[in-house]
């Protein structure tokens, strides 16, 4: 039975939430257009939750990612409009794909820097990630002189729509590269030897160690490599707002880390999965989507994502338990 919850646990409970919802929910939530707007909403944090896989696998977490986002609309905006200007009517696909790579670079570096504090200085991954969340907020809010960037129209704005262009996509380009994403890190975890170094450095640090694996080295690639998946889900967030918003994304690694906790990664490390983490991004997607069709204010959503994230991490902690 724990075998199977473990592995299967994610599914059920989005086809709790699914079933709940059809039975409280009006028609219009299962209609397509509703699934294509669901799945929409889960590329953002499903995006981001693949890199805080690679983290909370390793026996690590990251309170940046929230900032990094928001640091990563504002330089896109400004990319653009130092290339293009501000007044421009047509941006290059080159401009707009260089804006892109300039947001996931800061992001990375964000992800570097981490990671080579939390390795070379040995202080608490929470300490060290606290902090870089209020630098990349700050930096974001200083260079978009704390206040939103807008950007003459070009084609990153086109990743989130729900109706895409040509038709035959169906989905939002932006759920299609959740999708690469997605087969991109269950490749690294499953057959890489870096993801069975990330497994083994959240399973016991000390005995990774003892067995040859650099695990400084490795921490730092960590949250490099999630910062990269952070700096993707900063395009997805700017197509989304269409502008560069340095107070984007606030409270938003809150969902990230929900979606990787509920999608059966463990807070102890050791354990976690690509495919967990976007079933979870998707419960995430679903509950917030069900509860603005009823109609219920923020705060009450809030608070249901609160239990629920207390919820995983007390199931996590009972399995351990059995299986001690």
């Amino acid at each position: 039975m724990n075998k199977v919850l473990a592995k299967f646990g994610p599914f059920f409970g989005l086809l709790f939430v699914i079933i709940l919802f059809t039975i409280l929910c009006p028609p219009q939530f299962n209609s397509f257009d509703n699934v294509k707007t669901i799945l929409t909403q889960s590329v953002i944090v499903g995006i981001a939750a693949f890199g805080m896989t690679m983290i909370i696998i390793s026996g690590g977490i990251d309170l940046s990612v929230g900032s990094q986002i928001a640091l990563g609309t504002v330089v896109i905006a400004t990319v653009i409009n130092l290339g293009a200007g501000p007044d421009a009517t047509e941006v290059s696909g080159m401009v707009a794909f260089m804006a892109a790579l300039a947001a996931i670079a800061a992001c990375a570096l964000c992800g570097l820097i981490i990671g080579s504090f939390i390795a070379k200085f040995n202080i608490v991954p929470f300490i060290v990630t606290l902090g870089m969340m209020q630098i990349a907020r700050g930096v974001a809010k200083w260079i978009a002189k704390e206040q939103t960037i807008s950007s003459p129209p070009n084609g990153l704005q086109d990743l989130m729509l729900l109706d895409p262009e040509p038709s035959w996509l169906i989905f939002a380009p932006g759920v299609w590269i959740t999708l690469l994403l997605f087969a991109v890190l269950a490749i690294i975890l499953k057959y890489t030897v870096f993801g069975r170094h990330i497994f083994a450095i959240g399973s016991n640090e000390l005995t990774a160690r003892l067995c040859g694996i650099k695990v400084n080295f490795n921490k730092a690639l960590i949250y490099t490599i999630s910062a990269l998946f952070t700096g993707i889900a900063s395009v997805m967030q700017y197509s989304n707002l269409t502008v560069g918003d340095p107070t984007a994304a606030n409270g938003m690694e809150l969902d990230i880390i929900a979606a990787v906790v509920i999608g059966g990664g463990s807070l102890s490390g050791g354990e976690g999965s690509a495919l967990g983490s976007i079933i979870g991004a998707l419960i995430m997607a679903v509950l917030r989507n069900g509860c603005n069709m009823l109609g219920l204010p923020n705060y009450v959503q809030e608070i249901i994502i609160g239990f629920i994230i207390v919820g995983a991490v007390l199931v996590d902690r009972l399995k351990h338990r059995v299986s001690a």
